[in-house]
């Protein structure tokens, strides 16, 4: 049997310049550099950003509907602050959901994906010696969306990525304990996948989440009493 050839990737859309300062904001306030509760002022994000307050506004709009900020008409965005009960429970639903995930990669093993995957993840073990606070958050969240891409489920991959999003915010930046842990949880998750064990991987992946935001909420908790 012939396999079919595979279509041609349309090329990739140029972001606007909403969307680019979005992901900059987002960026900001994953990494904590915006806290929770603090105001974010159009002027003062116009003058720093070196743009106009449109895009700014676009952009708060697009930060709200993921749940990263608060938008209220005539008292305008704060950085959202979450309860830990309403953190505890979208860890619970965004760990099933990566399990699922991993179970769907680990039947589908896109070899393309796996490939890439494997880039990050060399990457990503090798920033654990000596890269940034900022570089890990990057390479984390890429090889997130490259494990949704390997399920091959569209909506799937829309649901987590806005739970990362909105669980992104109880996480407190990863210390370099922390990031080697994740790593080397990322490479089990990945050799599961490689291997065709989607038991294992859905195991892996759900157990990877409730890891991660437990180290989290208790640097979290450790902050609050000094």
């Amino acid at each position: 049997m012939t396999p079919q050839a595979s279509a041609p990737r349309a090329p990739r859309r140029k972001p606007s310049l909403a969307e680019r300062v979005a992901d900059h904001m987002r960026r900001a306030i994953l990494m904590r550099r915006y806290g929770p509760g603090e105001r974010l002022v159009e002027d003062h994000l116009s003058s720093e950003l070196g743009v106009s307050r449109v895009p700014i506004r676009e952009a708060l709009r697009v930060l709200a509907a993921e749940g990263l900020i608060d938008l209220k008409s005539g008292r305008g965005a704060t950085v959202a602050a979450i309860s830990e009960t309403a953190a505890l429970e979208m860890v619970e639903v965004r760990a099933l959901l990566e399990g699922l995930n991993a179970r769907h990669a680990a039947q589908r093993r896109d070899s393309d994906v796996l490939a890439e995957l494997r880039s990050v993840l060399a990457r990503g073990n090798s920033a654990t010696a000596n890269g940034t606070a900022e570089e890990l958050a990057r390479l984390n969240a890429e090889y997130h969306d490259l494990l949704a891409k390997a399920g091959r489920n569209g909506i799937l991959g829309e649901l987590m990525k806005s739970l990362r999003e909105r669980t992104g915010i109880v996480f407190a930046p990863n210390n370099a304990l922390r990031a080697r842990k994740d790593w080397e949880e990322h490479s089990r998750i990945l050799e599961a996948i490689v291997e065709g064990d989607g038991d294992l991987a859905a195991l892996l992946a759900a157990r990877h989440v409730h890891r991660a935001a437990a180290a989290a909420l208790e640097s979290e908790t450790e902050q609050a009493a000094e």
